[in-house]
C-alpha cells in the first residue's frame, strides 16, 4: 500500500467539509475487518465539528488549543494541549474549539474501511 497523500482528505469523511482534516496515514490493521486511519484535524476558534460518529474507536490527542468535547449522555470534557481522549465506536460527539487559538488534534481511528470515517447525526 502506498503512503497517503498528506494533503488529502477522505471523500467518506463528513467532517472534511467543515474542518481542515489531513489524512496522515491509512493502513490495514492486524484486526480483521479494520483499518487504522490517522488524521490531523484543525478546528478554528468558535467552530464546532457538528454532532457525528465514527464506525470504530477514535484515540485522540490534543496538540494545541482548548477543545470542549460534548459526548452524548455524558458530561462535557474540556481538553487542553497534551490531553488524550478515547471515543467508543458509534458514540455521538461534538468538538468545539474554545480558543484563543486554533485547536489541533491528532486522531487515530480503528475502523471498518467499508463505512464512512465520520458521519453527521442529529443532535442527541
Amino acid at each position: 500500500m502506498t503512503p497517503a497523500d498528506p494533503h488529502a482528505t477522505s471523500s467518506s469523511d463528513a467532517l472534511a467539509g467543515r474542518l481542515k482534516r489531513t489524512e496522515l496515514q491509512n493502513k490495514h490493521s492486524s484486526i480483521p475487518g479494520r483499518d487504522i486511519v490517522q488524521v490531523l484535524t484543525e478546528i478554528p476558534v468558535g467552530v464546532e465539528s457538528g454532532w457525528h460518529t465514527h464506525p470504530g474507536e477514535e484515540v485522540g490527542y490534543i496538540l494545541a488549543g482548548t477543545v470542549e468535547m460534548k459526548i452524548a449522555g455524558q458530561p462535557s470534557l474540556t481538553l487542553h494541549a497534551g490531553d488524550p481522549f478515547l471515543m467508543p465506536p458509534g458514540t455521538p460527539h461534538n468538538a468545539l474549539d474554545l480558543g484563543p487559538d486554533t485547536g489541533r488534534m491528532l486522531s487515530t481511528y480503528i475502523v471498518d474501511p467499508d463505512q464512512a470515517l465520520a458521519s453527521f447525526v442529529d443532535t442527541p
